[in-house]
């Protein structure tokens, strides 16, 4: 269960504390894309987005988007938002968030996932032992695969896990 287990669960990315992922040594973020940061098939990058990835990049966060959605759904963005990205990823293989720490050149005590599904992101990163952040999905609109996985994540969330 451990690996399945978030170290922080929220309501969405703009709750994610700055300074205490900084007092973790936190250096560098993965984000997913999906109902993480847009909405499911929505590429629109609204002004709030656009302001917390400036924040982050203003407190020395080095960015990165893994999904698993094709570069033709998100690559756009990823170039408008200025993100390097690795897309059909094929969370929670290892492979991407590997290699995203390569390109990041920062060891996995030093990055956080955030992410809005528990059997891709947040297993995927406590796999390579990265600190993961649960969020909220954006939106209930999603692949049936995924609505069907949900029902199992309610199996294994428990109440919200904060700092």
């Amino acid at each position: 269960m451990k690996l399945l287990t978030p170290d922080q669960h929220l309501d969405s990315i703009f709750e994610v504390d700055v300074e205490y992922l900084q007092s973790l040594g936190i250096k560098g973020i993965i984000t997913d894309l999906d109902n993480t940061l847009v909405p499911w098939n929505d590429r629109n990058i609204t002004p709030r987005l656009a302001e917390w990835f400036a924040m982050l990049r203003e407190s020395g966060f080095k960015l990165f988007i893994i999904s698993n959605n094709s570069r033709d759904s998100g690559g756009q963005l990823a170039l408008e938002l200025d993100i390097p990205a690795i897309f059909y990823a094929i969370k929670p293989r290892k492979r991407a968030f590997q290699k995203a720490l390569d390109q990041m050149k920062l060891q996995s005590n030093q990055v956080a996932v955030i992410g809005d599904q528990i059997f891709t992101d947040v297993l995927g990163g406590n796999r390579l032992g990265l600190y993961t952040i649960l969020v909220t999905p954006i939106s209930e609109k999603e692949f049936l695969w995924t609505k069907l996985m949900r029902m199992l994540e309610k199996l294994v969330l428990g109440p919200k896990k904060g700092q």
